[in-house]
């Protein structure tokens, strides 16, 4: 790694005919990646669990000049069973018979509670959502990324997923787990051309962001599009050999 991924320039053509599944693409950074990214010519696969929120997304793609049409997979990863992830599986399958690029950016925040207060059921949920769907979804799909020439994985961490920090709960501990997942991949795979890689977004302007600190001034964080270079960095040809590292995108 040559480069600061964060100040990474590329080419308009950089992702062109390059498949690309992004979880939770339907609002903040997966929608400004999966329309960024579309525009570098990336076939996307919009995921999230709201169909129509998904359409928009679909259509704000379809009048970007030059993007491919994408597609809409619709599944809930907190409800989602095994029978859930194989119909996807087989359906991209079916579709594209590879798959270039995984983005994990869908998760939730939880409450902001000490460990004493924090509720075993909301725990569970959260740490099924933030790590157990990734692990899930990154096995039934590794056959599809085995099929590309150059697969990217690429995993969404936090600074409290690095440094535990008091009242951030299960949200800090699904992070931790989601580096722990992104470098485990990257081992058992560092003879292969699969890459598993961790982002940290940082502070940015999004619902999760301001449901964490509602008393932000909300005008000083960067949006959603201005942190994108290091994600187009690891899912393009430049990051080749580049793999169990944890990024900022600012």
């Amino acid at each position: 790694m040559s480069a600061d991924p964060r100040t990474y320039e590329y080419t308009q053509e950089i992702l062109r005919d390059r498949i690309i599944l992004i979880t939770g693409a339907s609002d903040g950074i997966g929608k400004a990646l999966a329309v960024h990214v579309a525009g570098l010519g990336a076939q996307v696969i919009l995921h999230g669990r709201n169909k129509k929120k998904l359409e928009k997304v679909y259509d704000e793609i379809a009048g970007v000049d030059g993007a491919p049409r994408p597609s809409i997979a619709v599944l809930d990863l907190a409800t989602a069973n095994a029978g859930g992830y194989a119909t996807l599986a087989k359906s991209l399958d079916d579709e594209f018979g590879r798959l270039d690029g995984l983005v994990h950016n869908a998760g939730i925040l939880g409450e902001r509670y000490s460990i004493e207060q924090y509720d075993a059921v909301l725990w569970q949920r959260v740490m099924h959502v933030n790590i157990t769907a990734a692990f899930a979804l990154t096995q039934v799909l590794l056959p599809l990324l085995q099929a590309s020439d150059d697969p990217s994985i690429i995993f969404t961490s936090s600074g409290v997923g690095r440094t535990g920090k008091a009242f951030w709960g299960a949200y800090s501990v699904s992070k931790f787990a989601t580096e722990g997942l992104s470098q485990v991949l990257a081992d058992e795979h560092r003879h292969t051309n699969l890459r598993a890689n961790c982002i940290n977004p940082g502070a940015t302007r999004t619902a999760m962001r301001l449901a964490a600190y509602p008393g932000e001034d909300r005008d000083k964080l960067k949006r959603p599009e201005e942190i994108l270079a290091a994600y187009v960095y690891l899912l393009g040809p430049d990051s080749r050999g580049v793999t169990g590292m944890s990024l900022d995108a600012q």
